[in-house]
């Protein structure tokens, strides 16, 4: 009804249309001045039962919802477009709009019209924005996902801008009130961006407009917003965040870094500026120390598939595969895990046992997952109601909790010895106050609404009051029908009727012909004449306009009451916050403790060795995900596990401290077929040092994994064309940022380096790369390669080993048993692997051909050369060429070359050089 007051609303057919420059109406003027202070978002402008979106927003929202424009009034004498969406439906709208990049103002009526009616009947309801929407700061369930992380970070630099910059970073899930930080660098800042995977980057503008953070934050550049310096000012921070949670000094939080408090307080700053009045329940900020966890870059995020596949999807992922969650609160702390591995021993060592708890006690694990099967999502019921976004049912997913809380503490009780965390997480949430449990049961009824204005959210008999006021309500059809009835029989007029209007309120009607007689009759004052219609007539009583009092001042009555007592508990819910939010943190590692026991216990996995060592010693291990596939598609293929065993060589130190001289993990040179499996065992051995350091079991019968700190990925080819971007730059992009960062606790896995360009220049590449690894890095690595010729660094580096995938020729046929074993691969069998993509058979016949050619000449090395000779395609039905005739004798140079080698004294550089002067001579026909 708040439209009918809005100035610009045409009285009727004789109103004169404005002029053209006439001044825009009282409501567009609103509109403007709202629109004005909100100029990055789209304005969802509360008309009554829809948001309405006007000019510019109206065309955007149209194109991006695929709803209809259309338009309403003018202004500087053009017709003004309009879009709207029905409020009952906002939340799909919305989810729609942020999912495009959009933010969004909603803008709501702050006024009753009733109140705005006293001022003039053509007075505007009082608006005014009560939230910002944007990707980062979404509360609503039903634009969430369950069991992902909707993180918000700020991103803070303190110092000059350069590569001796210190930045820090600071984030939350607005939905659960999380609040950490931790310190970074220029160098790492894309990888600990990757770890959180945010919805929405804040960060100064200068910091936003320096091309070398940019370059950093890669592909997150396009979720990140400047905001004004002010917002970071570092020397106000530590006050600002101590004023936010009510404390004198932050003394008690820890010793957070200036750049860190700084991040903190921007994001505090955004926090207010996009939830206005409404203040988050955020728990108090938790730091986490540098190197707590395995650093993953996207790049081998995104290679490893750890929680989405290379198609963006969840299913195919590993998290996917490992997810027996039960729970959201669940679902998201697996993922969380994933993505940071820890790297202390101790905190791995406590998860493994929680897990192997489990896993030895399948009654126990079964009874606890039963009990937490649909546990309610307690985190993001609380962080609604904290920000006056909740409901009813977030009230009846607390009552529910706090029941089967007790279920669950009662079933962990007859175990006894469970990890200490989640014993005490359960132990907050049961020593709640009796008030909130006791009012929670007393009050809110068993079939809750969604909305608290809808009414139904009290349980009879919880207040009498309220009873009454629903008494009169709900009876209203049954006195009015008993009114309708005496007034029948008194009357005598059989067709009288009590009915009801938005205009008249409750009114008596008789047909046309009879109203006359009621107004004549002796006692006529009794009913008062209030319209006449061509069929009917229709009248009052003071009895029936007392009536329509009464029930609608208690329709009234028992909505304020049910709203009250909606606010008693959402008061009582917030209050107790901290517990709430730390038995909801108990149950979530509960569930993926029991989670994972299960995935170990359904798929064999056993329970890795962790250490501070640099072992990495696999024995039959398995690809999780490749498994789960082959099981999931009915193939009869069973996976063939592989070992793996980068540890240092024997003999080597093994000393117990990190990084302790001349101590560093073996490299693995990889060669074999193409679709012989090197890149699936390149991948799950990294797969399985992740697995191992988030405290889970692993697929393999035994493995020792030394703690590794980073977990560098260089497998699958890709271009960057947004970036300009070949596969190539690509492919050295990601080899550089290796070689420039491992160290000798580092993971790194390749394939193929060099394969991009000409064959001598990515033999290079690859065999200077390999020599980097070993002589500079000093890292555990897997080194797959089509170079062959690199296999001979087995022979001069003490630490390197070859490796290869075994095949199996029949019949012209090759079969991948996809084993792999000590030594070297002889060819690549690339022309087969072509056969079974479906090459046409004229083209592997001639690729043959071509092949056989090249492995007879004598100038081989020299492909372009040999190419250029070989008969054209259309010749392939012809004889081949005869072979060539054997040079005449000569004196064999290959000896007196030879020994002029000193392999004791040569650096590898020069061992290297060496090595392509004798290819040379083979070249030049001299050998």
């Amino acid at each position: 009804m708040s439209e009918l007051l809005d100035a610009d609303l045409p009285d009727g057919p004789s109103k004169p249309a404005p002029p053209a420059a006439a001044a825009p109406t009282p409501m567009m003027a609103q509109y403007i001045e709202i629109k004005a202070a909100n100029p990055d978002c789209l304005l969802f402008y509360r008309m009554g039962d829809f948001y309405e979106l006007f000019f510019e927003d109206a065309a955007v929202a149209a194109q991006a919802l695929g709803i209809q424009l259309t338009k309403r009034g003018k202004h500087l004498g053009e017709d003004i477009p309009m879009a709207g969406v029905p409020v009952a439906n906002a939340d799909d709208y919305l989810r729609r709009l942020i999912s495009l990049g959009h933010r969004v103002a909603v803008c709501e009526q702050i006024e009753d019209p009733a109140e705005a009616k006293k001022r003039g009947a053509k007075s505007v309801v009082k608006r005014d924005v009560v939230r910002l929407v944007t990707p980062g700061t979404i509360t609503e369930e039903a634009l969430l996902e369950p069991g992902r992380v909707n993180a918000l970070v700020a991103l803070a630099r303190l110092g000059p801008a350069g590569p001796a910059a210190e930045f820090a970073l600071a984030w939350t899930d607005l939905s659960t009130g999380s609040f950490e930080t931790g310190s970074s660098d220029l160098a790492r800042l894309g990888a600990d961006l990757a770890r959180l995977d945010p919805s929405e980057i804040v960060m100064a503008d200068p910091v936003f407009a320096d091309p070398e953070v940019a370059a950093a934050l890669g592909r997150f550049r396009a979720i990140a917003r400047p905001e004004p310096a002010s917002l970071f000012d570092g020397a106000t921070a530590g006050e600002r965040v101590a004023r936010f949670f009510g404390v004198a000094t932050l003394d008690g939080f820890g010793d957070f870094p200036r750049a860190e408090l700084s991040a903190a307080a921007a994001l505090l700053a955004y926090l207010g500026k996009t939830q206005l009045a409404a203040r988050p329940a955020l728990s108090r900020p938790r730091r986490h120390e540098p190197g707590a966890v395995m650093l993953i870059d996207a790049a081998t995020r995104a290679s490893l598939e750890l929680t989405r596949t290379t198609s963006g999807r969840t299913a195919g992922s590993l998290l996917s595969v490992i997810d027996r969650t039960l729970t959201g609160a669940g679902a998201r702390l697996l993922a969380a895990r994933l993505a940071a591995p820890l790297t202390d021993t101790a905190a791995i060592a406590e998860r493994q046992g929680a897990v192997a708890r489990l896993h030895g006690d399948g009654g126990l694990r079964t009874a606890l997952r039963a009990g937490l099967k649909s546990f309610p999502d307690i985190e993001r019921a609380v962080g609604r109601l904290a920000l006056g976004r909740g409901g009813p049912r977030d009230l009846g997913c607390l009552r529910e909790a706090l029941s089967r809380g007790r279920l669950l503490a009662d079933i962990l009780g007859k175990a006894g010895d469970l990890p200490a965390e989640t014993a005490e997480g359960l132990a907050a949430l049961l020593a709640l106050p009796e008030t909130l449990a006791a009012e929670l049961d007393r009050l809110l009824a068993d079939d809750l609404p969604l909305l608290a204005r809808e009414g139904g959210l009290v349980a009879a008999g919880a207040i009498p009051q309220l009873d009454e006021a629903r008494a009169l309500a709900d009876d209203t059809r049954r006195v009015i029908a008993a009114l309708q009835a005496r007034y029948a029989q008194e009357t005598g007029l059989r067709s009288l009727k009590i009915r009801h209007n938005n205009v008249l309120g409750y009114f008596v009607e008789v047909p046309e012909a009879q109203g006359p007689g009621l107004m004549g009759r002796e006692d006529g004052t009794r009913f008062t004449h209030r319209q006449t219609l061509a069929s009917a007539m229709r009248f009052s009583t003071l009895e029936l306009s007392e009536l329509e009092t009464r029930i609608a001042g208690a329709g009234a009555e028992a909505l304020r009451l049910e709203l009250d007592a909606f606010a008693h508990l959402s008061a009582l819910a917030v209050a107790q916050a901290e517990p709430l939010k730390a038995g909801a943190a108990a149950v979530a590692a509960l569930d993926v403790a029991a989670g994972l026991a299960e995935l170990a216990s359904a798929e064999d996995w056993s329970r890795p060795s962790v250490d501070d060592s640099l072992a990495f010693r696999i024995e039959g291990g398995r690809h999780p995900v490749v498994e789960a596939a082959l099981r999931a598609s009915g193939s009869s293929q069973r996976f063939v596990s592989n070992d793996c065993d980068l540890s240092p060589p024997a003999g080597a130190s093994r000393a117990k401290g990190r990084g302790a001289a001349g101590d560093a993990g073996a490299i693995w040179l990889l060669t074999g077929p193409n679709m012989g499996g090197k890149s699936t065992f390149l991948r799950q051995n990294a797969l399985i040092a992740v697995l191992a350091q988030i405290g889970a079991f692993v697929p393999a019968k035994h493995a020792h994994i030394g703690v590794v700190d980073r977990l560098f990925s260089r497998v699958g080819a890709s271009d960057d064309l947004a970036e300009g971007r070949s596969t190539f730059m690509v492919e050295m992009v990601e080899t550089a940022a290796i070689l420039n960062q491992a160290g000798p606790r580092a993971l790194v896995i390749l394939d193929e380096i060099g394969r991009g360009t000409a064959t001598y220049d990515g033999l290079s590449i690859a065999f200077a790369s390999a020599e980097h690894l070993h002589e500079a890095n000093r890292c555990r690595a897997l080194f797959a390669t089509h170079f062959h010729e690199m296999t001979v660094l087995a022979t001069r580096m003490k630490r390197v080993r070859n490796a290869t995938m075994r095949v199996k020729e029949w019949e012209g046929e090759v079969i991948f048993l996809h084993e792999v074993v000590p030594g070297v691969a002889d060819r690549s069998y690339g022309i087969q692997v072509a056969r079974l993509a479906g090459l046409p058979a004229v083209v592997v016949e001639r690729a043959r051909t071509i092949l056989n050619d090249l492995e007879r000449s004598e100038r081989g090395e020299k492909r372009g050369v040999a190419l250029d000779e070989l008969p054209l395609f259309s010749a392939l039905a012809a004889a081949p060429a005869p072979t060539p005739a054997p040079p005449p004798a000569r004196t064999d140079p290959l000896r007196p070359a030879i020994d002029a080698l000193d392999p004791d004294t040569m650096t590898p550089r020069e061992a290297l050089e060496a090595l392509y002067r004798l290819k040379g001579l083979a070249r030049d026909g001299v050998i």
